[in-house]
């Protein structure tokens, strides 16, 4: 969708230039997911030197006495330290280097602090424990200003992004200790997500693009197309593109879908807007037998 409502504003940009730049943003989601679990990684290794730092006090504390470096020497978190490819893979992507470690020590800080935390300490821990302790450590950066001010500084697809780079987050801490090194590859999109689909669905939207005005204009009664939000336009023509040529997504999924991504980008009024006129258009189609799905139920 960024990239058609790029090539729709910038004359200059060519669609092998947009091209490009689609299998680069899958390549810096990938990234992302992947800086993700350096950065967890890395707040969990400064336990280390608070233990020190502890230890070394005149007069400790009983806090100080009680405390352990387990957050970083759990297995779970262990794995990911001393697997070699996932570490060669994080040099690569130079990450020591983008990140802020001031940024780290403030949000370890904080986070020891929380009542979760000190919880941990205090008691005997199975790997449930170390497991619940990662997730609540990386809900808490998730809220916390320097987490998020890292991203954002070096992913500029943070936001868009941030709820599919969590979920894989997630999906990755809870099968650790990991049987296979390079767990993480599984990760990366599969070829049917983005070269059958993905990368078909950007071709044909923007190589269709006077066909499918000539399809959504009767459908705009009282509108005129050339006022309408930019955005919606291109949700629409994308929307179209997915129920004609992508026979086996039934058409609700295709026409809530894009009734979501309009609510994310678009303006207040875009859900009703485009949810009604997606459903015209597909009744159309369907009767037009332009709408040819490769199963039962796919047409609703």
């Amino acid at each position: 969708m960024q990239l058609l409502f790029s090539l729709s504003r910038d004359q200059e940009l060519s669609y092998k230039e947009a091209e490009k730049r689609y299998w680069e943003v899958i390549d810096n989601t990938f990234n992302l997911y992947l800086y993700n679990l350096y950065v967890v990684s890395e707040i969990t290794a400064l336990a280390e030197a608070d233990a020190a730092k502890r230890k070394s006090k005149h007069l400790p504390t009983e806090e100080d006495k009680l405390f352990s470096t387990k957050l970083y020497q759990n297995d779970l978190i262990q794995d990911l330290v001393n697997n070699a490819k996932l570490q060669k893979k994080f040099g690569a992507l130079n990450f020591d280097a983008i990140s802020n470690k001031d940024y780290f020590k403030k949000i370890y800080d904080g986070f020891v602090k929380t009542d979760e935390h000190k919880a941990y300490i205090a008691k005997k821990s199975e790997k449930q424990d170390h497991l619940d302790i990662i997730l609540e450590l990386y809900r808490y950066c998730r809220k916390d200003e320097f987490f998020n001010e890292l991203m954002e500084d070096n992913f500029s697809n943070w936001i868009d992004d941030k709820s599919v780079v969590v979920g894989t987050f997630k999906k990755s801490v809870k099968i650790l200790p990991a049987s296979d090194p390079k767990f993480y590859e599984d990760h990366f999109p599969d070829e049917e997500t983005i070269k059958d689909f993905g990368a078909v669905l950007l071709k044909k939207t923007n190589k269709e693009d006077k066909e499918l005005l000539t399809i959504i204009k009767p459908s705009l009664q009282n509108w005129d197309h050339e006022r309408l939000a930019v955005l919606d336009m291109i949700v629409l023509k994308m929307a179209i593109t997915e129920l004609i040529h992508f026979p086996t997504i039934p058409t609700k999924v295709t026409i809530n879908e894009f009734v979501e991504v309009s609510k994310m980008y678009s303006t207040a009024k875009s859900k009703d807007f485009i949810n009604g006129v997606l459903d015209k258009l597909m009744k159309d189609l369907v009767e037009e037998g332009k709408i040819k799905k490769a199963g039962r139920g796919l047409v609703d």
